[in-house]
């Protein structure tokens, strides 16, 4: 069935996947095999040959994500770090030059300099809330420009369609993860964007019980460069993995709601609070890029970010909430509490979170979809014991 012309909803439910042919279960079966009999030499049944190539499981995920994007392609990895590693060995070669937000997850910051940088890829990192300043930093030997919308952990917001704009006026793809919004938020590919990137460990997934990653593009070229780099080094998730995600998807567009409106009280609380500093959230009317978010997004998301003015104070509040579990990551029903520039943004160099403002005081919540009175509860109790 052709679900392209169907709401979101729908497609998150039934997109890419058909009943079993052979038994008509209604879920998809998770393919648990390495390989596949064949007919004849060199005859595989519908390409199945060998499964870090292809599997039912995978394939059914592929397409439900490129659907949701309203992209006509994805690919499933491992990691979010293994598709961007997939991205970056499709679309560079030594010598070329990256553009990457400076506000990014820690662990690409970390790649960059610690993998990139020895293949001879130059990159640098920019502010990309400023078009002018991407502009600036364009070479003729620049092939990608990549971006993270609500970033990771200062959650700024860059505008997409202005920077589509500039990097294919450099001749360069744009690529964007898309993970803190989801696309039940916001939908890169429709602005513009060649690549959308996805942690499906994270939102997708919605449970914490898996790790993956994908890319979605409209591009048949890319799209295949993709599929090569699948087969050829091998950063493929396992079928009970995608069977997660799937799973996952299929309730994505009503977890979602429900994510947003209990970030926004939590917002409001820490806003609102005479022992709190520099509320980030996009849905705050004074948000930097607030009028933005506005534009380009259905809602303002999970994730908000605030400082407490020191690492004493930050560590002692991750210690204090009790729903707020402490953990490096987000993106799940439950509420979790983060100290980035200790954790997950630990090996950036001090000399880069001084510029971003990344302080050792941030601290950033993935607000899940608990009874928002509970949580409220739980940040005013652990703010008083401050």
């Amino acid at each position: 069935m052709n679900h392209s012309n169907k709401r979101f909803g729908t497609r998150a439910v039934h997109a890419g996947q058909r009943p079993d042919p052979t038994t008509g279960a209604i879920m998809t079966p998770i393919f648990q095999t390495s390989t596949y009999v064949q007919d004849a030499v060199g005859s595989p049944r519908d390409g199945y040959d060998y499964a870090r190539v292809k599997n039912p499981t995978r394939e059914a995920l592929q397409g439900n994500l490129a659907a949701l994007e309203n992209g006509k392609h994805a690919a499933a990895f491992s990691a979010g770090l293994a598709a961007m590693d997939t991205l970056f060995k499709t679309a560079l070669n030594a010598g070329d030059h990256l553009i990457c937000g400076a506000d990014v997850y820690g662990g690409l910051d970390r790649q960059l300099r610690h993998v990139w940088a020895r293949f001879g890829v130059e990159f640098d990192f920019v502010d990309t809330t400023d078009p002018e300043a991407i502009k600036n930093a364009l070479r003729d030997e620049t092939r990608l420009v990549h971006v993270e919308t609500p970033s990771n952990p200062m959650i700024t917001i860059t505008d997409i369609e202005a920077c589509a704009q500039i990097a294919h006026d450099a001749g360069a793809l744009f690529s964007v993860d898309n993970t803190f919004a989801t696309p039940y938020l916001q939908r890169p590919l429709d602005l513009g964007a060649d690549v959308v990137m996805h942690s499906t460990t994270k939102f997708l997934n919605g449970h914490s019980d898996m790790i993956g990653g994908a890319l979605m593009t409209n591009s048949d070229e890319l799209a295949e460069a993709f599929r090569f780099q699948q087969k050829t080094t091998g950063a493929v998730p396992g079928p009970f993995d995608c069977w997660l995600v799937l799973r996952g998807t299929k309730t994505l567009h009503l977890r979602m709601p429900a994510h947003c409106s209990n970030a926004a009280r939590i917002a409001e609380l820490l806003d609102e609070h005479a022992d709190v500093g520099d509320v980030r959230y996009p849905g705050l009317a004074h948000h930097p890029q607030h009028e933005l978010a506005k534009r380009q997004m259905n809602g303002f998301g999970s994730m908000v970010s605030f400082d407490l003015g020191s690492e004493e104070r930050a560590n002692r509040f991750a210690g204090l909430t009790e729903l707020f579990q402490l953990a490096e990551s987000l993106g799940g029903v439950e509420s979790l509490v983060s100290i980035p520039s200790s954790m997950t943004h630990g090996s950036v160099p001090e000399e880069k979170k001084k510029e971003i403002g990344l302080t050792p005081g941030l601290v950033r919540l993935s607000v899940g979809v608990e009874d928002i009175e509970d949580l409220v509860a739980d940040i005013r109790s652990a703010l008083e014991k401050l």
